[in-house]
């Protein structure tokens, strides 16, 4: 196996410590935290994610005798308890499923919506855009949640459990508690001063007024009697009940600690967005790659799209022969193209007519492709092409801000059905609104919107309007084979950034043929049509790798830390390889319900 020079070292140490691993899940208890293996491989089943809580309660469920379908919904429940700030049921998601009998893959839209009475100004105040930090946190901010209906939705198409009874293993973490990592204390810090805005989070995120102590049990005994009530009453508790009732409440009058000064602008949700609201079966998107099938999620999400259509510029390039230089510099230049068309023509579809096929279209891809030069840089802002008429071009326009955290998780059974699906609240610690008494944050997904037009000259596609959907970059994905059976499952949170996340890791795996948890540790770059390319340090520190790009015209920029992502690889006989991250964000969890046969 050829192995770029420039990653070797970055990834001998994990393939060193991971080889041959079989990590098989402890029985889930309350209050303890199973040891994260960022790689497992085994029989029976896999999930991978970001939390080892969350993973185990995922496996349990396997055990059980439930599907990948029932796991995920397990594993994302106990992801609104470990990672509050990142997921939750009042957010939303994206969940991409491959059905091992019919050998088809299925998605559901479970992004947010605005309210029924939004306009294209809904973040303007006084004929001037609002600034992010005040729209955040506010109720203002807050879209129609979709994470329950996402799983009901789920559940009653492909499920065989009861959402009561997946629940259940949350509804243990959450009252029992888990333990304090640095992470989660790391980011209650970061939001320290949002969370003393309001009194619910502030009481339940800073108990006795400090931070979490790493190495502490924290307990939210309140979100175990939510998902108690939810798993009794169903999702109808959120959509025409008592919970969603309280919801509306929190977003219109946002219970804001008078002493703090924050001015927290009140919310336009009615109990009809909710009663509204329903999470939409779709079908996926679909683009060859190398003799592959590589589906993901369509439109109101970029993610499908971009992560498509950069793929079908490399596909002309022959990235396992080229140069660490050139493979990156390819990379680079296929996001910052697809980057350019994503912000022009992309939103949600029941408002804006998006070109989807033909950003899809290999003919498409091969015209932008032209733009790429292996001795020079495009100028960013690329002005974006027409696939209406390929050859053409628009005004070009810069990308607008998505905030950047989200969580992934990934999940295969012994059937073969395999789950990619990815939840946010969008930023960490979503509008820092608690519901009172209920226990979990609510999203600031509308922020997601454009404020203002990205380019005035030009029609935006992502400005809001009246229950519509804001453009997302998540990108959960799965490549089949020729015979349509599953190749891998990946994804990764980093709002913007999922989308090179995911590209990057599917070249690295199927291109640069890195094992998978390799390909997930790789140092990453993260190019998103701007000025400046991220880097991560272990490429910004490279002095002659970083100087060969720049010699081309590349310009860079430190990002500490891009994505998290996980995966899922199908084995011969039956047996699955999960991965995840080696250091990102802590560590991911990847487990497995039997290591042997």
């Amino acid at each position: 196996m050829r192995r770029p020079v420039a990653r070797k070292l970055a990834v001998l140490a994990v393939s060193a410590a991971v080889v041959s691993v079989g990590a098989a899940a402890p029985p889930a208890s309350g209050g303890t935290t199973a040891a994260k293996t960022p790689v497992a491989v085994g029989y029976g089943g896999a999930v991978a994610s970001v939390d080892a809580d969350a993973t185990a309660a995922g496996i349990e469920v396997l055990r059980k005798g439930g599907n990948a379908v029932d796991a995920a919904v397990a594993t994302a429940a106990a992801l609104g308890v470990t990672e509050p700030y990142s997921s939750g049921i009042g957010g939303g998601g994206y969940f991409v499923y491959y059905d091992a009998k019919s050998r088809t893959v299925h998605t559901i839209d479970g992004r947010e919506t605005a309210p029924l009475t939004a306009d294209s100004n809904l973040f303007v105040e006084n004929g001037r855009p609002l600034a992010f930090a005040d729209a955040v946190s506010s109720g203002l901010s807050v879209g129609t949640p979709g994470t329950p209906a996402t799983w009901q939705t789920a559940l009653g198409q492909w499920g065989t459990e009861r959402l009561g009874t997946v629940l259940k293993p949350a509804e243990r973490i959450a009252r029992n508690g888990f333990v304090v990592d640095d992470t989660f204390r790391t980011q209650t810090a970061a939001n320290e001063t949002r969370f003393r805005y309001f009194p619910d989070t502030a009481k339940l995120f800073l108990p006795g007024g400090q931070l979490p102590v790493v190495g502490s049990t924290f307990k939210n005994p309140e979100l175990a009697r939510t998902y108690k009530e939810l798993g009794k009453k169903g999702v109808a508790d959120i959509y025409q009940g008592d919970l969603g009732k309280d919801i509306v409440s929190t977003v219109n009058n946002p219970p804001v600690d008078p002493a703090s000064g924050w001015k927290a602008r009140a919310g336009k949700l009615s109990a009809k967005d909710l009663a509204a609201y329903r999470a939409k079966l779709q079908a996926p998107t679909e683009t060859g790659y190398r003799g592959l099938k590589v589906y993901s999620i369509a439109p109101s999400s970029s993610g499908g799209t971009t992560v498509g259509e950069a793929l079908n510029i490399l596909e002309n390039t022959d990235l396992s022969q080229a140069s660490e230089v050139q493979y990156l510099h390819h990379y680079i230049e296929a996001s910052r193209i697809s980057f350019a068309d994503r912000g022009r023509w992309v939103g949600d579809p029941a408002f804006e007519d998006v070109p989807t096929k033909g950003l899809l279209s290999q003919r498409y891809a091969d015209e932008r492709a032209k733009l790429i030069s292996d001795d020079a840089v495009l100028t960013s802002p690329v002005a974006p092409g027409d696939p209406n008429n390929p050859g053409s071009t628009g005004t070009a326009a810069p990308t607008t801000y998505e905030g950047e955290n989200t969580t992934h998780l990934t999940v295969a059974d012994k059937w073969g059905n395999v789950v990619s699906y990815t939840l946010t609240i969008e930023q960490t610690g979503g509008s820092a609104i608690t519901v009172p008494g209920r226990g979990f944050l609510l999203n600031n997904e509308l922020t997601d919107f454009s404020f203002t037009p990205a380019n005035p000259a030009v029609h935006d596609p992502n400005l809001p309007g009246p229950g519509k959907r804001p453009r997302s970059s998540i990108s959960p994905t799965i490549v089949l084979d020729k015979a349509n059976r599953p190749v891998v499952a990946v994804g990764s949170p980093g709002g913007a950034t999922i989308i090179t996340t995911v590209l990057q890791v599917l070249t690295e795996f199927l291109d640069r043929h890195l094992p998978l948890v390799d390909a997930i540790a790789a140092p990453r770059a993260s190019q998103r049509n701007a000025a400046k390319t991220e880097l991560e340090p272990a490429l910004y520190n490279d002095a002659d790798l970083r100087g060969k790009l720049e010699a081309i015209g590349h310009s860079f920029s430190l990002n500490p830390e891009i994505g998290a992502a996980t995966g899922v690889q199908r084995l011969p006989g039956g047996k699955w390889l999960a991965a995840a991250e080696t250091v990102r964000r802590g560590g991911g969890s990847a487990q497995v319900v039997d290591p042997a046969p």
